[in-house]
């Protein structure tokens, strides 16, 4: 695996904890109200995601780093401060939807390189389409 992929994965990786890390605070913070059920579909989503991206790097032999990065504390925070003034109701979807498009771009990049293995490229494209998915949803919710 050449170490642009290697990086590529190791970046998509500590995106999907540190989105993860987010909603698991926003699911705490919503004590059973409001967007719980998304928050929990979200957890699952960046739970997997970050399951399987993990599973690609130790077979690389790279290191995985579990704990996120500091964007896990700042999204920690957010939602926090969101759940204090507002509570974690529909007027947090425009920051996931934005959220969730920032990790969606960062798919496109990583799929850019036309010497991503196939088997990678299969996973991220997947990866990406959950993400989508998820994206359209929150959408709909908006409105």
């Amino acid at each position: 695996m050449e170490d642009d992929t290697l990086d590529s994965l190791k970046s998509l990786h500590t995106h999907a904890i540190d989105a993860r890390h987010g909603y698991e605070e926003a699911l705490k913070d919503a004590d059973g109200r409001g967007l719980t059920g998304l928050f929990r579909q979200m957890i699952a989503l960046h739970e997997t995601n970050a399951e399987e991206l993990s599973a690609y790097l130790v077979r690389a032999g790279a290191q995985v780093n579990d704990d996120g990065s500091f964007m896990s504390t700042v999204h920690r925070t957010i939602m926090s401060v969101r759940s204090l003034f507002n509570g974690l109701d529909e007027s947090v979807l425009p920051g996931l939807i934005d959220g969730e498009e920032r990790n969606k771009t960062s798919y496109d990049k990583a799929l850019q390189p036309q010497t991503v293995p196939a088997d990678i490229r299969s996973l991220l494209m997947k990866q990406r389409e959950r993400i989508s998915a998820s994206i359209a949803e929150m959408k709909a919710r908006e409105h």
